[in-house]
């Protein structure tokens, strides 16, 4: 018989994190090695098991799992990326993808439906949740440019025009500017508005 497929799994809920591994555990060619519940632990651990799979949620202190995605794709490319969120936002597969992801899944999908999205990202093939994917066609390309978004969220916690100046370096006319742009793709009313619409389709 074959080795297990070994298996990272970076969640930061710990109730979350132990039934997915007690899930994955009960399959016969899987094999969770690694548990982290931060994102910045997840090279190192991935590096020190020579995982096949890393299975990644997307809110994690220390770093994102897109942002670990990206990391591990660079520095371990034969490692295989599955992304699971509870938030099904368009924005985050695009992303998920973008940073070498192989799957995306919503958390609630059924465990057998999990165990074959990793069977399948190690023998090559990609798995996306099929609602994800139509909205995320629907939806079409984030509007925002990276500046746009870094100033948008910068201004989610509620600062003034003259603190986000200083904080990003900018003068308060660039400041006004951007944000007065984000509005406007977005179609919002005010930044306010604007940063929850770019949150909720995840584009921040």
């Amino acid at each position: 018989m074959s080795s297990p497929i070994k298996v990272l799994l970076a969640e930061d809920q710990a109730m979350v994190r132990e039934a997915l591994a007690t899930l994955l555990g009960l399959e016969e060619d899987i094999e969770v090695v690694a548990q982290v519940a931060r994102g910045d632990e997840v090279l190192p651990t991935a590096r020190e098991h020579a995982v096949d799979v890393a299975l990644l949620d997307i809110e994690m202190p220390g770093a994102t799992g897109i942002e670990a995605a990206a990391e591990l794709h660079r520095e371990l490319p034969d490692v295989k990326l599955v992304i699971l969120t509870t938030f099904g936002r368009p924005g985050y597969l695009r992303s998920a993808m973008e940073s070498g992801a192989a799957a995306f899944l919503v958390k609630d999908a059924p465990a057998a439906q999990l165990a074959e999205a990793v069977r399948k990202v190690l023998a090559g093939e990609r798995v996306i949740d099929p609602t994800l994917a139509a909205a995320a066609l629907a939806d079409g390309a984030n509007p925002l440019t990276d500046r746009e978004r870094e100033v948008l969220r910068a201004a989610a916690d509620g600062s003034t025009n003259a603190e986000l100046a200083a904080a990003l370096h900018l003068s308060q006319g660039t400041v006004r500017n951007y944000l007065s742009t984000a509005i406007q793709k977005l179609a919002a009313r005010n930044r306010t508005e604007a940063v929850r619409i770019a949150r909720e389709k995840g584009w921040l």
